[in-house]
């Protein structure tokens, strides 16, 4: 029994009473079509359990923390194990987070920097060793003979920093240098002396402390005097010993007349130009510490700068608002624009010419400034003609000012929109400071090491370093490179191996992080475990599925349990027990059509085992590459790691864009061909345009439209209703009923925005938002509608023995049939079921959608929205979350949108939606540096023919 999952009635969601028998230690695939009840099952009902009886098990306290969890609608569970969840939600958006920090190899390199990293002088370019005492006594002399030839005496102390940077309130340190004798001390810059007070310092705030173990007074006459240098050598000796001990190997000589410092560390300082280097602690390697981080930048490696683009319309003149912060300029009267009218009348700057027009040199004087004073008339606030005295630094510096002296965030005083992000000038967005990157292993920095791919980084560590290191470093390092190795070749083994450590985690894509935490989960050894993963194949060429399933089966075979749920083929043929849900979506599915082992369903005739086992084929129809609506051309692409690419989409067609992951797909085409687009046709793009020559044929587009995998909304509010916009129909349909027309309701009454209808608790949202603090806000049914969003009045009308709440709870399907006899509305509800959607409710909240179900729900806005034509459309691998069957639904609706005479260009990896394209671009041929270059573009038949294509290969 205890070899067995047994669930006894699960009734979650849409599932209808199911019993399942899943065995332990094995592959456990979930299919079926989209909306047949998988993840309510594999979630919110085996996961859910498993994470409820966790966080029981835990103590009063730590439950306070987590919450009550509720138990899923399920008889009962047997012989669950504990379970964690691999799925694909969003990386930290933190820009501190990069791949490096998500998998703690940064870590684990931090630590191999601080103990056998070899340190360089930045200036000499020479390594720099340990310097005994005897070393620094003799730098110390030189210099004070040095400094003797332009002054008579010289003053200076011998300080050891014993505390550096560090919390506490270190009493029992100020009892202990006290008992030893030493008195005098600088505690947080300020000079302390502990026989008349101890410092009271925040435990929570961090501290430098600095004991005072000398102080000398050297007559520069003196210095040539044999013995007077003898003594003072011994003296100094005997005070760097004492330095050094009290602060492990530091000591500081400081001259407070001439404000000079010198520091000096036993292991770390550069004999001949004296550059010294802070002790090598992991600390120092870490961009989110300040003893680490760039101080230009605090560690993010890239600033915001005012973008010049963006704040000025160029067709424009400065009177007829080209300077965009000021396009009110003519009309507004305010000093600072009259300091600006005064600048451009004394420097002969037109303020009526179109700003193209202008000089370079009298634009860069308005922008950047002219560092002069200018005499500035006008009235003052009482309305008395005054002057006023101004410098004019420039607009662009003045706007940089005005945000920076604002939050600090984006949207300080409205300025967001003209910054843009630029690397740091001082660390080249290497995020750290120059102490750091003075410290290398065999020629790299710490920063040029997270810049290798992962491949490249294996390889580093597994070959080319070993052979540079001596036995005694070999010791050190054994087993900080078995950790780190160990985790490079799990990233590897999951298809990442063209990532980057420097990689942003914002950056990467919701398959992308959930392969980095699988990742994670190969390395932590455990066995005993129930995953839950959801599509792992997601955004992986089927190259790289091989890679995966491998990684997978080692995770089995430590001796746990893998639920997956997926509708990739390779990735079900290596499952060892399949689990199909159908037949239908919505409230036509949650039954159990098969279960059994990969050998039973071969033989079985449910709906997936016959697309696996090509019994049922997507149609695939061939249809003729339009060439006469013109052509896009993008040229001389360089962005990320694309090299040099040009391409030509000829316009009115299904284009696919394909190659193996980190090839450079998105960089194309979301990150450079998207961002041009937008830019070239409406003026403007708030975000970062990648890097390329030229673009044409834009002229023959009316609109550019990313269809991402974004929230359609980010409240509870939000829902498809609304956002297709049928809604407005269904209120209108309310409104005229016998019932509302007798009340005086007319359809304002029926929205949940707005006051009178609604539920004025929650104020139509059907949730009451409870925000804790440091903890996520929670949201929580309303106790006074339950949950219906309307108040009792609104609910009591109805329209053929339904409510406005009934309707919105109603499916798409469901609603088809009760709106037949109105096209207004029936009409948007069947692109809805066009595109695989006819199990989802009419109210459902937009932040309950998954990423694939919010894009097709844009898609289906698209194609109810009556005229459309020449619009180019760009999807990010739609195919997310659909089932073969729903990809031919998806494909449908995609042409739908073509013989509108529309351009649909895609990122996608699904070989089905690749053969039925008329148009390919294939990037590769590998991911990474190796990626980046353009193998073939042309039609589908063609790439079988390229060798180096990996599409070619499996097409």
């Amino acid at each position: 029994m205890a070899d067995y999952i047994f669930i006894k009635g699960a009734r979650e969601h849409n599932l209808k009473n199911i019993d399942l028998k899943l065995p332990k230690n094995k592959v456990i695939v979930i299919t079926g079509l989209s909306g047949s009840g998988k993840s309510s099952l594999a979630y919110d009902t085996l996961y859910a359990e498993g994470q409820r009886r966790y966080v029981e098990s835990l103590s009063a306290y730590a439950r306070q923390f987590l919450g009550v969890m509720s138990k899923p609608d399920v008889d009962y569970i047997e012989g669950l194990s504990p379970a964690i969840s691999i799925d694909q939600k969003k990386p930290s958006h933190n820009p501190r987070s990069t791949v490096g920090t998500v998998t703690e190899i940064y870590d684990y390199l931090r630590l191999l920097f601080a103990r056998i990293g070899r340190p360089y002088c930045p200036n000499c370019k020479i390594e720099i060793k340990g310097l005994s005492v005897d070393e620094i006594v003799k730098i110390l002399i030189s210099r004070l003979e040095e400094l003797s030839k332009g002054n008579k005496s010289l003053v200076f102390q011998i300080f050891s920093p014993v505390v550096r940077n560090k919390k506490g309130e270190f009493k029992d340190l100020f009892a202990n240098l006290l008992s030893k004798g030493y008195r005098e001390m600088k505690v947080a810059g300020k000079l302390v002396d502990l026989q008349q007070e101890t410092p009271v310092l925040a435990k929570t705030f961090k501290h430098t402390i600095e004991v005072i173990v000398d102080k000398l007074e050297v007559e520069a006459q003196n210095l040539k005097d044999k013995v007077y240098l003898s003594n003072l050598k011994s003296r100094l000796s005997a005070s760097l010993e004492q330095s050094m001990a009290l602060s492990g190997g530091l000591t500081k000589v400081v001259f407070p007349v001439l404000k000079i410092e010198w520091s000096f560390s036993e292991k770390m300082t550069c004999p001949k130009c004296g550059w010294s280097l802070p002790e090598l602690e992991p600390r120092l390697f870490s961009f989110n510490s300040p003893l680490g981080a760039c101080p230009r930048c605090k560690g993010i490696g890239y600033i915001y700068k005012v973008d010049e683009d963006r704040v000025l319309n160029k067709n424009l003149s400065i009177n007829e608002g080209g300077i965009l912060p000021f396009a009110n300029f003519y009309s507004m009267d305010t000093w600072y624009i009259r300091l600006l009218k005064t600048v451009a009348e004394v420097e002969g700057i037109d303020l009526n010419t179109p700003i193209k027009d202008l000089p370079r040199e009298k634009l860069e004087l308005f922008l950047y400034g002219t560092g002069k004073v200018y005499r500035v008339y006008g009235k003052n606030r009482f309305g008395r003609e005054t002057v006023i005295f101004e410098r004019f630094n420039g607009i662009i510096p003045d706007l940089e000012k005005r945000f920076f002296e604002g939050e600090g965030e984006l949207e300080a005083h409205g300025l967001g929109k003209y910054f843009v992000e630029k690397v740091c000038p001082s660390c080249q967005g290497a995020r750290l400071r120059p102490e750091a990157l003075s410290v290398k292993l065999k020629g790299f920095n710490i920063s040029e090491l997270t810049e290798l791919s992962i491949d490249e980084l294996y390889n580093f560590f597994k070959n080319e370093l070993r052979g540079e290191l001596n036995e005694f470093e070999k010791e050190v390092a054994k087993l900080i490179l078995k950790e780190i190795e160990s985790r490079l070749s799990f990233l590897i083994n999951v298809g990442l191996s063209y990532l980057t450590l420097s990689r942003r985690a914002a950056s990467l894509s919701g398959g992308e992080a959930q392969r980095i935490r699988l990742a994670s989960q190969l390395g932590t050894g455990l066995s005993g475990v129930l995953y839950v993963l959801d599509e792992p194949s997601i955004g992986l060429h089927p190259r790289d599925i091989k890679r995966l399933i491998n990684s997978l089966h080692n995770l089995r075979d430590l001796g746990n349990t893998l639920v997956i749920v997926e509708h990739d083929r390779d990735t079900i043929l290596a499952a060892d027990h399949v689990v199909e849900l159908g037949p239908g979506s919505g409230r036509q599915g949650g039954r159990i059509t098969f279960q059994g082992s990969r050998e039973e369903f071969e033989k079985s005739d449910c709906l997936t085992a016959r697309y696996v086992f090509g019994r049922k084929k997507i149609k695939f129809k061939k249809r003729e590459l339009i060439k006469s609506k013109g052509f896009l051309r993008l040229k001389g692409v360089k962005h990320n790691n694309l090299k040099n690419v040009s391409i030509e989409i000829p316009l009115g067609n299904f284009v696919v864009v394909t190659g193996v992951s980190g090839s450079g797909k998105s960089s194309l085409v979301v990150e450079t061909l998207y961002p041009a687009l937008k830019y070239y046709l409406t003026g403007y793009f708030e975000g970062r345009i990648g890097e390329f020559e030229t673009i044409e044929g834009y002229e023959n587009i009316k609109r550019v439209y990313l269809v991402d995998q974004s929230p359609i909304g980010r409240t509870p509010r939000s829902n498809v209703a609304t956002y297709i916009g049928f809604f407005d129909e269904i209120r209108e349909l309310f409104a005229s009923t016998v019932e509302a027309r007798a009340r005086g309701f007319t359809k304002s009454r029926f929205s949940f925005n707005l006051k009178g209808g609604r539920c004025e608790k929650c104020e139509g949202a059907g949730v009451v938002k409870i925000e804790m603090q440091f903890l996520s806000d929670v949201y929580v049914k309303c106790d006074l509608c339950k949950g219906k969003r309307y108040n009792e009045e609104t609910l009591q009308i109805k329209y053929k023995g339904k409510t406005i709440y009934d309707v919105l709870e109603m499916t798409v399907e469901e609603a088809l049939e009760f709106f037949s006899a109105h096209p207004q509305i029936s009409k948007k509800l069947e692109f809805l079921k066009n595109v695989g959607l006819s199990y989802i409710k009419l109210g459902q909240p937009a932040p309950t959608f998954s990423g694939g179900e919010s894009q097709r729900i844009k898609i289906a806005s698209e194609l109810s929205k009556a005229s459309i034509s020449n619009n180019f459309y760009i999807l990010d691998e739609p195919t997310t979350g659909l089932h073969f069957a729903d990809i031919e639904k998806l494909l449908n609706a995609l042409y739908s949108l073509v013989d509108k005479g529309n351009t649909v260009v895609v990122i996608e990896h699904n070989l089905d939606v690749i053969k039925n394209a008329q148009y390919i671009i294939d990037l590769g041929p590998e991911g990474g540096e190796a990626g980046g270059g353009l193998l073939y573009q042309g039609q589908v038949e063609g790439i079988e023919g390229v060798k180096e294509s990996w599409t070619g290969k499996y097409i």
